[in-house]
């Protein structure tokens, strides 16, 4: 049997989740909580393998219950159940240690599977949440120079070249201000101090061979 804890501060919600997987053979509710912090104590009296866990409570969040079930007792599966995908309740409860990511608009059959599947090991992620984590990957991916426009791209080159800015000015056929200005805006984009810096970064990253 898979022992279970269901923490959330709606009693309507929490007893129609509850009456539901009482009729799932192989989950054993173990007790309830109407708060964060009567949840996280409850996991540590009762010790159950999955907890399903609100998000928003008076009484210490989702989040905050979370991060001490999991310092206390790592090897329960915390799975988020809410109303909520905004990215600042997503990810602070996904790095608050929360294994799985569910919104309250799942079928009852989608709950039970998924705290099965965490028993198991198997993360259940929310499709729109998992979209966001896709995002967050991809753009975690994104070095520096990915946010250089195309000419400046080119001023760059022409830095990496040793090029003095009327040199740069003469061989791209723009004014001098305006190469100060991509200068300028090369070196804060990058996070370097000077032209020498970012030469170095351009050669360090192969962007000469690229442009």
């Amino acid at each position: 049997m898979i022992k279970v804890v269901v923490v959330d501060d709606h009693d309507v919600v929490r007893k129609g989740v509850i009456a539901y997987l009482n009729t799932e053979d192989e989950l054993d509710i173990i007790g309830e909580a109407s708060s964060g912090n009567k949840g996280a104590k409850l996991v540590a009296d009762l010790k159950p393998d999955v907890v399903l866990m609100d998000l928003i409570m008076e009484d210490g969040t989702g989040i905050e219950a979370t991060k001490q079930i999991m310092t206390e007792h790592p090897d329960c599966k915390v799975i988020i159940l809410t109303s909520y995908y905004d990215d600042e309740k997503v990810f602070p409860a996904l790095e608050a240690g929360a294994f799985s990511y569910m919104l309250k608009t799942s079928s009852a059959d989608e709950i039970a599977d998924a705290i099965k599947k965490a028993y198991r090991g198997e993360n259940t992620i929310e499709p729109k949440v998992a979209g966001k984590m896709m995002n967050r990957f991809r753009s975690s991916e994104k070095k520096p120079h990915d946010e250089l426009t195309q000419r400046e791209l080119e001023v760059l080159l022409c830095i990496g070249e040793g090029m003095t800015n009327q040199e740069i000015s003469d061989s791209l056929y723009i004014g001098i201000k305006t190469v100060k200005t991509h200068v300028s805006n090369i070196l804060s984009k990058l996070g370097v101090h000077d032209r020498t810096q970012a030469a170095v970064y351009a050669h360090k990253n192969q962007l000469l061979k690229k442009i």
